[in-house]
């Protein structure tokens, strides 16, 4: 199995398509990070306006962590578009090449085939992740310096101590790569019914968008199913950012304020990750393979 997954990933990092991801990702990046460096403390200002009139805020606010927050934000959005591009081209982009055929005649069954598949496109997933950790919070931290981070809310601001932001960003990455996979999963399942990767990249895309789009409005009939919809848990990384608070209303370091939610949607997204997955085992194993 080790072996197929490491020829599955050689052959994912062979395609030009690959390195789509890193370059948009990076540019990205750099866009957000010159806009923050040129003029990042009247967005402070703007994000601020309503407390910054009754607060001074002190220190260095447009720092590392924070400007990797606003990152995160806005490029977690577009990522799974990214991962679309080859979870939805695993199984597809190989009958598209007539190559399917091929390696169905190798002792190796068709479960195992897909796993390995599946396995080697998470690893793509987790390297498109480090590769944000690196630039967005490493990077930042690099060009901005450190301090404590600002988590602005509509009702409270809230301010996260240096000392405990560090382990609340693995966290973050780490279930946004829970989140991720959970697309790479979608498309991968996709990717089984056609003999062509535009349809099921198309596919996967439009699901994710039109499922975000759903989870954010207030249609009655949607409210009691949206909870069902793994794209309403992908932003449960921000939670790692709420921290419970005493009588007083005093933020207390080191602690989540919800972390039971956070839990719940983890679980969610696995179970949609085990769910797309299965079903794209079953269908291949009784698929009869054309091409």
């Amino acid at each position: 199995m080790w072996t197929l997954i490491q020829i599955e990933v050689f052959k994912i990092f062979r395609k030009p398509r690959t390195y789509i991801a890193f370059a948009a990702v990076l540019a990205i990046v750099l866009l957000i990070q010159t806009a923050i460096y040129v003029d990042g403390r009247k967005y402070l200002e703007f994000v601020m306006k309503d407390i910054s009139e009754r607060f001074d805020i002190g220190g260095n606010p447009v720092n590392g962590y924070f400007v990797c927050f606003i990152i995160l934000q806005t490029l977690l959005i577009h990522v799974p578009l990214l991962v679309a591009l080859i979870a939805a081209d695993m199984i597809a982009g190989e009958a598209n090449m007539g190559t399917l055929r091929l390696l169905l005649t190798k002792p190796v069954s068709r479960t195992e085939l897909l796993f390995s598949k599946f396995f080697a496109t998470s690893v793509y997933v987790i390297l498109l992740l480090l590769w944000i950790a690196l630039l967005a919070l490493l990077g930042s931290i690099l060009l901005f310096g450190t301090d404590g981070m600002m988590n602005a809310k509509s009702y409270e601001v809230v301010l996260i101590n240096e000392n405990d932001l560090m382990w609340r960003y693995l966290l973050a990455f780490g279930f946004a790569a829970i989140s991720l996979i959970a697309v790479a999963a979608l498309g991968f399942l996709l990717s089984v019914f056609a003999d062509n990767s535009i349809g099921p990249i198309v596919a996967t895309m439009s699901i994710v968008i039109v499922l975000t789009i759903l989870s954010t409005m207030d249609i009655p009939f949607f409210q009691e199913i949206k909870h069902f919809f793994f794209t309403s848990h992908m932003i449960g990384w921000k939670g790692f950012f709420d921290m419970k608070v005493d009588a007083d209303g005093n933020a207390l370091p080191g602690t989540i304020a919800n972390s039971k939610a956070i839990l719940k949607s983890a679980g969610i997204l696995v179970l949609h990750i085990v769910g797309f997955v299965g079903i794209a085992i079953g269908i291949f194993n009784r698929k009869d393979i054309l091409s």
